[in-house]
């Protein structure tokens, strides 16, 4: 008669591993943005600041406008 019943779940079980879920997810996420040792740290900013001032070397500076060379 009846063969296709339906399974019980514990709504209070079922949030409780939603919530220990999302924590894992979200801790996951801060140790991949935080989690970076001091070298590592030290040896990206001083690879920044090398770009910076080859970027910076590169930069060609815009000529002064005609007629500007004399104040009147």
């Amino acid at each position: 008669m009846f063969t296709d019943m339906a399974e019980i779940t514990n709504l209070k079980q079922f949030r409780k591993q939603k919530a220990r879920a999302d924590k894992r997810r979200q801790g996951d996420a801060n140790a991949a943005r935080f989690g970076v040792s001091r070298a590592d740290k030290a040896a990206a900013c001083t690879a920044a600041e090398r770009e910076a001032r080859l970027l910076d070397g590169h930069r060609i500076e815009p000529a002064a406008p005609r007629g500007t060379d004399h104040p009147e």
